[in-house]
């Protein structure tokens, strides 16, 4: 197997970080908040992982130009409140350490691409006591959203690594399709935000059911890329 370096790009949301219920509060707020109808609840899920302003506007897509604006401001406002409660709860799902650890060990770099903004981010990471445990860190802060491929493309340009050599992992279809679009392999998840047949639509390589078949998924994939090329 080839010893140049690997990079494993994680999405946040439904990937490795238990946030719907959050989400979803917060949705119900802002409706709340301007007086609008609250979306289904069946379609909040549907809109984690693009930017916030995309996603408001595909929940809520009857409310005017100026009031999506409002929309944006009252939703950050909302969840700063949120995350400032002592009850606040964004948990990881359960093995993510054990796995980033047994990446790290066998030398794989860590990134992550995520619809949230770099401040969330920011303060997830300390939560969990992440910092330092990802190369890079893309957000739509500096390129445009998902399913767009500029995060992957910032993510390979900032760490030199080829796209034969990287892979995405994400719940959605969203990042399904922005790896295809940076023409990197991708594997999902089947706990996330989208059901499995919409990632396998997409043109997801692999799909896990557990976070501790990752390491494995990845070695696989890893090795059959190795394969093709030198086939």
């Amino acid at each position: 197997m080839s010893s140049a370096p690997y990079l494993i790009i994680f999405d946040l949301d439904g990937t490795i970080v238990d946030s719907q219920s959050n989400i979803v509060r917060a949705v119900k707020e802002v409706a709340a908040a301007l007086g609008v109808e609250e979306p289904p609840l069946a379609q909040i899920p549907l809109v984690i992982g693009l930017t916030l302003d995309e996603a408001l506007l595909r929940l809520f897509p009857e409310v005017r130009a100026e009031t999506h604006q409002h929309m944006e401001a009252t939703y950050r406002k909302i969840f700063k409140r949120l995350r400032s409660e002592s009850d606040y709860q964004e948990p990881l799902f359960p093995g993510t350490l054990e796995v980033l650890d047994a990446l790290d060990e066998e030398g794989y770099l860590l990134g992550i691409a995520t619809g949230k903004a770099r401040r969330g981010v920011d303060q997830l990471l300390k939560r969990h006591s992440l910092e330092g445990r990802f190369v890079t860190i893309q957000t739509p802060d500096k390129a445009p959203g998902k399913p767009h491929p500029g995060m992957i493309l910032n993510a390979l340009s900032e760490t030199g690594v080829e796209p034969g050599n990287t892979v995405m992992i994400g719940d959605t279809s969203f990042d399904i399709l922005m790896a295809v679009a940076a023409n990197v392999a991708s594997i999902g998840v089947s706990w996330g935000n989208h059901p499995r047949e919409e990632l396998v639509k997409a043109g997801v390589n692999g799909m896990i059911d557990h976070l501790d078949d990752l390491v494995h998924e990845v070695r696989s994939l890893r090795t059959s890329s190795a394969a093709h090329v030198v086939s």
